[in-house]
């Protein structure tokens, strides 16, 4: 299992929310550290990824969890 260097509950935040916070929380952290992310709904989970991945960070695994929820893995990229 990979390891988590720092986690993140954005379940109660909505787009855009989810990943300006996502983005803040990345921010400040080293290049290299891996966030653990648990969010709620279909839009986040399609958008966050994506947007993760457009600021050059790796999405290293995304779970399905019960009631909606689900956790991303990122691991901060050196941009």
């Amino acid at each position: 299992m990979e390891r988590v260097d720092d986690e993140l509950d954005i379940t109660a935040e909505v787009c855009p929310m989810t990943f300006v916070r996502t983005k803040l929380r990345l921010e400040t952290m080293p290049a290299g550290s891996v966030l653990r992310l648990r969010l709620r709904g279909e839009e986040p989970l399609h958008n966050v990824p994506r947007a993760l991945l457009d600021h050059g960070h790796q999405v290293l695994a995304i779970r399905r969890l019960a009631d909606g929820l689900a956790e991303i893995l990122v691991k901060k990229g050196d941009r």
